[in-house]
């Protein structure tokens, strides 16, 4: 695979004026069951089809950012697709990471220490486990601040599953409105073929499921899945040349909450009512401007309360919100319209795939049956990227749009 990329032949653009950012290329892996490659391998193939997608030549590339592989990561996976990079992101913030390094590429291309950014993720989490390569994960480790909450069992997921029970003490949600957001994700998920899980599920279902931690049975947690993605940035300079029309960074903002769950102050307001305020603001945005969302969703309750602090409604209203359809395609909301991670594919940080789908259903490539659009008919105009990292640690937004 080496000699994908061989370094840019240009130098970073000197800057007079903040460039415009588009994303310009966007591409899956193969994805879901993958037994045979290495995650190194699906990270080339995702970038090779990105750069495929774009239209670009592969010397603009000039930047470079990757996690969540190798010894000194992104060096590592930039040796192996034959990039020499000058600005590079390895910053790793759990699933938020790749809204969190587009919004950095977004900056640096805007002010011209970069031309084109190359972002890649690639995971075989699935595969692994099945040949005995690796175990499941209950938790992070146990050093630093962590040491304090491991030994009593408080595993990941239970920490999502105590921060949906106090939503629920204190506002009311049901679990059936908890169940409503995997049944409407699987619904979505039908109509993509990518998709690992596409039959229907029902309310029954998803309540009547095995505990995993209460309130969360089997089909209120994301898959795990195979497959890797990429995502292709650039200055506006390069977008007269692309194959496709471009999707403009509109805005973003990023956020950090905790570590320990005992330095939470509140469990029902997650780094998102940061983050989403401060990419509204800076794309000069409200909620109603937007078309689709793209939202972490390792646990149904992710979805219910990253839609009320990203302001689609009030606090404590999340669980009426997803009532009624609002998530589906066609609905009020269209909401993790791959299907998710409950259905789609979760290869350990999919916050990457948030952008990629953004983007195709902007572009109108979603495909039928699937593809969003707006009321009067047209594509839609506006959307929203917002991944969550750890337990509610972390927090990135991004809004993007075809205008």
């Amino acid at each position: 695979m080496s000699g994908l990329l061989h370094g840019p032949t240009a130098e970073p653009a000197a800057a007079t004026r903040r460039r415009r950012v588009a994303v310009v290329g966007v591409a899956l892996s193969d994805c879901g069951r993958v037994d045979g490659p290495t995650p190194h391998a699906l990270h080339a193939q995702a970038a090779r089809r990105a750069l495929a997608d774009s239209g670009l030549d592969r010397r603009v590339i000039d930047g470079f950012a990757s996690a969540g592989l190798g010894t000194l990561a992104p060096i590592e996976v930039a040796e192996y697709l034959g990039l020499r990079p000058t600005w590079v992101d390895s910053t790793s913030v759990g699933g938020s990471t790749w809204e969190v390094m587009a919004a950095h590429a977004a900056d640096a291309i805007a002010a011209g220490h970069a031309n084109a950014v190359l972002l890649v993720y690639g995971s075989t989490a699935r595969a692994d486990i099945k040949a005995r390569r690796r175990t499941s994960n209950l938790s992070f480790g146990a050093r630093g601040p962590l040491q304090f909450e491991v030994p009593y069992g408080h595993t990941l997921i239970s920490k999502y599953a105590m921060a949906a029970r106090r939503h629920m003490h204190e506002y009311g949600t049901t679990l059936e409105q908890l169940a409503e957001v995997a049944v409407q994700t699987r619904a979505n998920a039908a109509a993509n073929p990518d998709a690992m899980f596409r039959d229907p599920l029902t309310v029954y279902e998803v309540l009547s499921g095995e505990m995993i931690a209460d309130p969360f049975t089997k089909l209120h947690c994301c898959i795990r899945s195979d497959g890797g993605c990429a995502v292709l940035l650039a200055a506006e300079d390069y977008v007269p040349d692309t194959a496709k029309a471009p999707v403009w960074i509109l805005g973003s903002g990023t956020s950090v909450s905790h570590t320990t769950m005992s330095e939470w102050e509140d469990f029902t307001v997650s780094p998102a009512a940061v983050s989403g305020r401060l990419a509204f603001e800076r794309a000069g945005l409200t909620p109603a401007d937007v078309d689709l969302a793209e939202i972490y969703d390792a646990f149904t309750y992710m979805t219910l309360v990253t839609l009320e602090d990203l302001g689609f409604c009030g606090k404590g209203e999340g669980g009426a919100f997803v009532e009624k359809g609002r998530l589906l395609r066609g609905g009020q909301l269209p909401v993790n319209t791959d299907g998710g991670g409950l259905s789609a594919c979760h290869p350990g940080m999919r916050g990457l795939f948030l952008l990629v789908e953004a983007v195709r259903q902007l572009r109108g490539e979603a495909g039928p049956n699937r593809q969003v659009t707006k009321p009067d008919g047209h594509l839609p105009e506006v959307a929203l990227a917002s991944g969550t990292g750890g337990w509610f640690c972390s927090s990135g937004t991004v809004i993007l749009g075809r205008g």
